[in-house]
């Protein structure tokens, strides 16, 4: 009788010491995977060079990486419901080492390629995995916090990305941007062995394997086309053909998962409105953000004669601003709450985008640091509203269906806007000579503009959303009530 009580105190240790070590787990993850990316933003022109290719032709190493992704992340709900959080985040770190090697290991642009696309399976886990662990292990009333912590830690990879790639390319072979991640991921596994809980369905769903070869099949297809379209003389018409089949395999994806019992990627989500409108939203603002980590290096070194490090320095900003925005971010949405803050804020990232238009050869440093604040702050602002709304009315049994859809839009969408940023520069650029800093500017400066209206006209998206939507998660309104 005495020693009754002591069985529940145990089993809130160590809910609270799984709660306590989680976030660090996905963050040093997240770390690794948002370090490689920035770093290989910046050596992009030294890559080019060496392979002896064009810049804009390096839009493969970055859009084969994030196919990979959007390609597989429907994957992951069902692999974490099956074979465990623990097991299935293991082999995405893994798998992300692993391709990390192969990529540093690369001497020719299609190695390069198909290590990237190694890397883009394990990465295709990571984010989804964690985020399903994180929701299934905290309360939706700390979700917001939790999220936060673990994004302030993975920032440190766009800090110091930028700069750590501008240095290893000017002093050091290339290549190294890639073998630094081997310890990052050795600790990374580490981690996951001691303090990943193990999150699993007791009864997981078959597998429809029918939905993701629709929708894998449709999403590679349209990419690719993305990816040749405006690089290669290409007739119209075969251009034409393959993207029509790439969007009618999507359309089937679709019809295929209204009648199945089981889909992939349960659509009926979309009838919550703040889920719809987040991923609606984040996929069409996402698409004039994701192209800026591509084109801001070729206007720093190619257009404007930087260095890679010196480069790195000009973006580092963005993502010390993005640090201390986290720290904001709560405050800011239960203050004005989720939709006040995506619309204005929505509005400032478009106008960001389009202000480094004037942003050429004898702009003072000073403004382009301010420059790099500004759109380092808002950008962090709205990835967070956008995130956390997209779970504000889902339940507990839905999260990995819920985080699997999010994800893969979210890389969809930087995949689509690597390809947009890269094929409306080439299009201003048309036959001129792509090393002239005179000509290739002027070029820039206009898809600068068309980016920024893209993300401008976005935030129409969502004024659909009403005052109190994505307040159990923000909290917005608790004061005052």
């Amino acid at each position: 009788m005495n020693e009754a009580p002591a069985s529940p105190p145990a089993v809130d240790a160590d809910l609270e010491k799984t709660r306590r070590y989680l976030p660090w787990v996905v963050a040093v993850a997240l770390f690794m995977q948002q370090l490689d990316s920035t770093i290989v933003n910046t050596a992009v022109p030294t890559m080019a060079e060496s392979l002896g290719v064009a810049s804009l032709s390096l839009k493969s190493v970055l859009t084969s990486y994030t196919i990979a992704i959007a390609v597989l992340i429907p994957l992951s709900g069902w692999l974490a419901d099956k074979f465990g959080t623990r097991r299935v985040f293991g082999f995405a770190v893994a798998v992300f080492t692993l391709g990390s090697l192969a990529c540093g290991l690369s001497t020719t642009l299609p190695m390069l390629v198909a290590s990237r696309v190694l890397q883009g399976v394990g990465a295709a886990f990571m984010m989804p995995v964690g985020r399903i662990a994180l929701l299934k292990t905290f309360p939706k009333s700390g979700i917001l916090r939790a999220m936060n912590f673990v994004i302030i830690p993975a920032l440190l990879g766009p800090l110091l990305g930028p700069l750590t790639g501008g240095v290893i390319v000017h002093w050091l072979p290339w290549r190294m941007i890639f073998l630094i991640n081997i310890p990052i991921g050795i600790l990374g596994l580490w981690l996951v062995k001691k303090h990943m809980p193990d999150h699993r369905s007791a009864q997981p769903d078959p597998l429809d394997l029918a939905g993701f070869l629709l929708f894998g099949s449709g999403v590679a297809l349209l990419s690719w086309v993305l990816e040749i379209f405006g690089e290669h003389g290409m007739d119209p018409l075969p251009v034409a053909a393959m993207a029509s089949v790439s969007l009618a395999l999507i359309g089937a994806y679709f019809w295929h998962a209204r009648r199945a019992a089981q889909p992939l990627l349960p659509v009926e989500l979309f009838r919550l409105r703040t889920f719809r409108i987040s991923v609606a939203g984040g996929f069409i603002t996402r698409l004039g953000i994701a192209g800026m980590p591509f084109l801001l290096p070729l206007l720093y070194q190619l257009g404007m004669g930087f260095t890679p490090w010196q480069a790195g320095l000009l973006v580092m900003p963005q993502a010390a601003a993005a640090i201390g925005m986290k720290m904001l971010v709560q405050r800011i949405l239960g203050r004005f709450g989720h939709r006040r803050v995506l619309i204005v804020n929505t509005l400032l990232i478009g106008g960001m985008i389009a202000a480094f238009s004037q942003v050429g050869p004898g702009t003072p440093v000073a403004v382009i640091l301010l420059f790099s604040v500004l759109q380092g702050g808002v950008s962090a602002l709205q990835f967070t509203a956008m995130n956390t709304l997209a779970f504000a009315d889902t339940s507990d049994a839905e999260a990995s269906d819920a985080s699997t859809i999010a994800s893969t839009a979210q890389q969809l969408s930087i995949s689509f806007g690597i390809a947009f940023a890269s094929l409306v520069t080439g299009a201003f650029l048309g036959g001129i000579d792509r090393s002239n800093a005179e000509l290739l500017v002027p070029a820039l400066h206009k898809a600068y503009l068309l980016l920024g209206t893209v993300t401008v006209a976005s935030a129409a998206t969502f004024l659909l959303l009403r005052p109190a939507d994505g307040a159990n998660v923000s909290g917005h309104g608790k004061a005052a009530a």
